[in-house]
């Protein structure tokens, strides 16, 4: 979902402890620097034509400020693991670098992606791991490409959602599903799921006030009341739940799902309201239940709790999770939010989604910009937050055996996209830290996990 321009984008537990600092902490050990940038053309030439580096080195690719480019960054790192090579994910180290055995192949790819990165002999790849073991470091072995699924309309631009902008960046493969192939059971052949700003309470987006006369508007209706339809559903927030219910039953066998934005909250409003009608009649041509309010059952959602519900098709709002109001307050200028810092050899999933160079972010508004903290289950884990203000920005928790993670706004370098602003070029942000946290959940499934222990 756009963010409206009346109100504002598809807009906008259990802390850690905040982080002062990312990164550069440790023995940082340098070996040859290749880079793209700045290589003449007969060196580059040369380099291609290399054979294989001796396989005693390794190749670190750092991900503190000195990278040129995180985001391709992770794109190189999926590459390799999908080439069966083992990439050891250096949590905390120099930003959380990746670690891989060298080759000629390899270093012609980072350099072709413009990834910078260091060759390490023998001996200087001893001291780094030296250098985990004594601190709040830990190594994460990637062993297996996961396959990657985008819940998205198919005519949906991959401009308007950040994560397919950042996974075309980074040259990572993934597929589009939608509604059909959901509960036809396809997201079984998928390892991770990311939910597009979806809304999952059947009331599209809550632009009703402000583009009920649009003809984007007036064709997201028809098509969607058309699927509902051809599924069987008499109403789209009939099939919305449905396919909510779906999608939490893949997390539970096993599946990881990341959203952002209004794919946060309206979908766990979507699971509460199972048994009742919330939507208006000018959705679905018949009242929402006077008594909706008491009948939401909150032992199965995902992350929140004792959320209300606004229910006027006229306000551009699901309920009372969100923490626009407080963006809002603060204004562009001191909006941030603090990642936390975990115990990395004890807590290292929660170490993986807060991997960056920098510990403060800057924020970013959606139709839900951030979560309320009251309203937040305990067994979730926080991973970021504006302080001082209970404004949750970020969170992560588990069913049965697979995750979810929460991360409120729409776009990370578009502080307040409007409906038909232009895409955001990620090329001119190839070391945003707010990306990075979208591509830190893409190697999440890839890794070898460890019970974590707090």
């Amino acid at each position: 979902m756009l963010r409206s321009a009346n109100p504002r984008v598809c807009r906008p537990g259990r802390p850690g402890r905040p982080s002062s600092a990312r990164g550069g902490r440790g023995g940082l050990l340098r070996g040859v620097r290749w880079s793209l940038v700045g290589l003449a053309a007969v060196v580059a030439v040369t380099m291609l034509a290399a054979p294989d580096t001796a396989s005693a080195e390794k190749l670190l690719v750092y991900m503190d400020l000195a990278q040129t480019d995180h985001l391709k960054a992770y794109g190189l790192a999926y590459w390799c693991i999908e080439q069966g090579l083992n990439v050891e994910w250096l949590l905390n180290y120099r930003g959380g670098s990746f670690l891989v055995d060298a080759s000629g192949l390899l270093v012609r790819k980072a350099t072709l992606m413009g990834v910078t990165f260091d060759v390490v002999p023998d001996g200087q790849a001893a001291e780094i791991y030296s250098t985990i073991e004594r601190e709040n470091m830990e190594i994460v072995l990637l062993e297996k490409a996961p396959a990657i699924a985008v819940y998205a309309p198919p005519d949906r631009e991959p401009w308007d959602d950040a994560v397919m902008l950042a996974l075309d960046y980074a040259e990572i493969p993934y597929t589009k599903v939608y509604d059909e192939d959901v509960l036809a059971g396809d997201l079984d052949n998928y390892d991770w799921l990311h939910l597009h700003h979806e809304d999952f309470t059947g009331q599209y987006g809550k632009f009703y006030s402000s583009y009920r006369d649009a003809d984007w508007y007036k064709q997201q209706v028809a098509s969607s009341e058309a699927m509902a339809k051809k599924l069987g559903f008499a109403k789209v927030s009939e099939l919305k739940k449905a396919v909510a219910r779906k999608i939490k039953e893949y997390v539970g066998r096993g599946g990881f799902v990341f959203t952002m934005c209004s794919g946060t909250d309206s979908f766990d409003i979507a699971l509460a309201a199972e048994n009742d009608d919330i939507v208006a009649d000018v959705f679905d041509g018949d009242p929402a239940d006077p008594l909706y309010q008491q009948k939401l059952d909150y032992t199965k959602t995902l992350a929140f709790v004792d959320f209300r519900i606004i229910p006027s098709p006229l306000i551009y709002e699901y309920s009372d999770i969100d923490t626009t109001p407080k963006a809002s307050r603060r204004g562009q200028a001191n909006d941030y939010f603090t990642l936390f810092d975990f115990s990395a050899k004890q807590d290292p999933i929660p170490t993986m989604l807060t991997q960056d160079h920098v510990a403060v972010i800057n924020g970013f508004m959606g139709q839900t910009t951030g979560f309320e903290k009251s309203l937040i289950k305990k067994s979730v884990t926080i991973l970021a937050e504006t302080e001082g203000e209970d404004d949750v920005r970020y969170l992560h928790g588990t069913l049965g055996k697979g995750t979810f993670t929460f991360y409120g706004g729409h776009d990370p370098e578009d502080y307040q996209h409007m409906v038909g602003d232009p895409a955001t070029d990620l090329a001119l942000h190839k070391n945003s830290p707010g990306y990075r946290l979208i591509l830190n959940n893409i190697l999440f499934p890839a890794a070898r996990k460890k019970e974590q222990k707090t």
